[in-house]
């Protein structure tokens, strides 16, 4: 690795055994029990909990394979051909070119992940889980995108002692902090134009959390850091007519945006800056900066470097907006977060330099930078994305006697 990761900040129990810490050993030393699996099957009152742990453990186990059949059927396209209308097996062994046999198995699979439902005459539909996959093509190249996480943590003892050597680091050019040259060969291009339209496809749920839970009104031009092609300035832009715009971004990555700005007639609205938050500061003359999934990819070095230059950037009473996947603290985090989390943490890691961190780590780096107000927005699906709002304080900073004297 470049350099030394950074740390989360873990809870350091220094104190004296608490009566929790005798407790959770005691159900340790109750658990290796050989005879307590037996046991708690044969008891009405316990079955369930060891059905149900036994079953989690399953799918841990069985995840890669899950993962693997949803790759499948995105591959062969069998959410959009099914979305259409109901096909049975030969139509769609027809269709993909596979066996039969060999075919059934992956719908079949999918049938019990809840992707796929079977319906009448022998025909397959689409499942819950999969309608989503059939109306949003973000969702389906992040699937695809998320092989290469998979290949890199083919073995993951020796992913962990070399983290940034494989693809998915690769793919993202930008995480490794170096800084983009003038011209570019093609090849490098290509990197700017595939990740700028994967983050463009993926970004809309995170754009529909920020635009449902956060009042614009009082705000008349927002600058966004890590613009990227553009998705979420087009639609703030059309949520909120009266607002003005700043892009700040890479010189190739806003290039790629000034052409689909051109198509939405956008341009009369929006300047664009390019440069780097790591060498450059960033253009005043917005009231509001937003960071959409930027802080999680940097190191807490660069993520306090971008805070104090948008510290500098803002008028008083300006704002500050840091919106991206957020860790849970150990009191809060449930079963559906704690997995969440678990992604997350090797994900960023595969990808570079960055972490998940907690909304009460990212609130003391934007009040270390001078923010004050910084509260959590509420928004209806955290999982997409938390929202951190911080404000630059209009009142006069505290001054000393001994300073004025």
């Amino acid at each position: 690795m470049s350099h030394p990761l950074d740390l989360a900040a873990v809870e350091a129990r220094t104190a004296p055994a608490t009566f929790k810490d005798a407790w959770q050993a005691r159900l340790e030393r109750w658990y290796a029990h050989p005879g307590l699996y037996r046991w708690s099957l044969g008891n009405p009152l316990t079955r369930w909990l060891t059905r149900r742990r036994t079953r989690k453990l399953f799918d841990l186990m069985a995840g890669f394979v899950h993962s693997q059949v949803l790759l499948g059927c995105v591959r062969l396209d069998l959410f959009r051909a099914l979305h259409h209308a109901p096909a049975s097996l030969n139509d769609l062994a027809r269709r993909t070119g596979l066996a039969p046999a060999v075919l059934q198995r992956l719908l079949l699979s999918a049938v019990a992940l809840g992707l796929l439902e079977q319906r009448s005459q022998g025909r397959f539909g689409l499942g819950p889980l999969g309608v989503p996959l059939a109306q949003h093509e973000g969702i389906a190249q992040m699937i695809e995108h998320n092989h290469l996480l998979y290949q890199d943590m083919q073995d993951p003892v020796k992913f962990l002692g070399n983290a940034w050597s494989g693809g998915m680091a690769e793919y993202w050019p930008y995480a490794h902090e170096q800084p983009a040259p003038a011209a570019r060969p093609e090849a490098e291009v290509d990197k700017f134009t595939r990740y700028s339209e994967l983050m463009a496809a993926s970004q809309g749920f995170v754009v529909q959390e920020i635009l449902s839970s956060y009042f614009f009104d009082e705000h008349r031009c927002v600058l966004d850091v890590g613009a990227g092609r553009g998705r979420f300035v087009s639609e703030l832009a059309a949520h909120s007519p009266h607002l003005q715009f700043k892009m700040f971004d890479l010189p190739p990555v806003l290039a790629l945006a000034r052409e689909g700005l051109q198509a939405k007639g956008l341009t009369p609205r929006v300047t664009l800056h390019p440069g780097s938050f790591l060498d450059d500061p960033l253009p005043q003359g917005a009231d509001l900066i937003t960071l959409v999934r930027v802080a999680h990819d940097h190191p807490d070095a660069v993520v306090k470097l971008i805070f104090q230059k948008a510290f500098e950037a803002l008028p008083l009473g300006g704002a500050l907006l840091v919106a991206e996947p957020m860790a849970q603290p150990e009191d809060e985090a449930g079963q559906a977060s704690a997995s969440v989390d678990a992604y997350f943490h090797f994900y960023l890691l595969a990808m570079g330099a960055g972490r998940l961190r907690t909304p009460q780590e990212l609130k003391a780096m934007m009040q270390e930078a001078g923010f004050t107000h910084v509260e959590l927005v509420p928004n209806a699906m955290p999982i997409h994305a938390r929202i951190l709002v911080g404000r630059k304080s209009q009142c006069l900073p505290l001054i000393s006697k001994k300073s004025v004297n």
